[in-house]
C-alpha cells in the first residue's frame, strides 16, 4: 500500500514537472516580450496613478497672523446689576475672566487651586447663565454684555 502511494506521488510529481516545463517553452519563450510589456505596462500605470495622486492633491495653507487687541481696561465699568440678575457667582466671574484670557480648564484649576471638574462644572453653569455653547461665544456675550473688558 505504501509503495502504491510512493509510486503514485512520483509519478504524478514527474508529470507535474513535465507540464511546467512546456508551458515554460511555449509561454514563456514564445510570448517572451508580451510578458515584458505587460509588467512594463503595469509598473507606469502604478507610478502614473502614484505621480497623479501626489501632483493634484490640493496644499492646505494656514496663515497666522497676530492680531493686536486694545483693551481698555480703565475707561471699563462692570455691569454688577447684570452680573446680580444672572446670578453668576464670583467665582464663576473669575472663571469666565480667565476663559477670557486663553487659559484651558487646567490652567485655570491650577490657577484657582481647584479640580479640573470643578471648572467644568463653573463653566458649564457659567455657559447657562450666559444661554451659549462655546468658550468663545461665553466671552463675545460678556464682552457685549459689559461684563468683561
Amino acid at each position: 500500500m505504501v509503495k502504491k502511494i510512493l509510486l503514485y506521488g512520483a509519478v504524478l510529481g514527474v508529470l507535474t514537472l513535465i507540464l511546467k516545463y512546456i508551458e515554460y517553452k511555449i509561454f514563456v519563450k514564445d510570448h517572451l516580450m508580451e510578458l515584458y510589456l505587460g509588467l512594463l505596462a503595469v509598473f507606469f500605470t502604478v507610478v502614473g496613478i502614484w505621480a497623479g495622486l501626489k501632483l493634484t492633491r490640493k496644499k492646505e495653507v494656514v496663515i497666522v497672523k497676530e492680531v493686536p487687541v486694545i483693551i481698555d481696561r480703565e475707561n471699563f465699568v462692570l455691569n454688577e446689576n447684570l452680573l446680580k440678575q444672572l446670578s453668576i457667582s464670583k467665582r464663576e466671574y473669575e472663571v469666565l475672566e480667565l476663559i477670557a484670557g486663553g487659559l484651558s480648564n487646567q490652567e485655570i484649576a491650577d490657577k484657582l487651586f481647584v479640580s479640573q471638574n470643578t471648572i467644568k462644572t463653573h463653566s458649564s453653569r457659567l455657559f447657562e447663565k450666559l444661554d451659549v455653547s462655546r468658550r468663545t461665544q461665553a466671552v463675545e456675550k460678556a464682552k457685549s454684555l459689559g461684563l468683561i473688558p
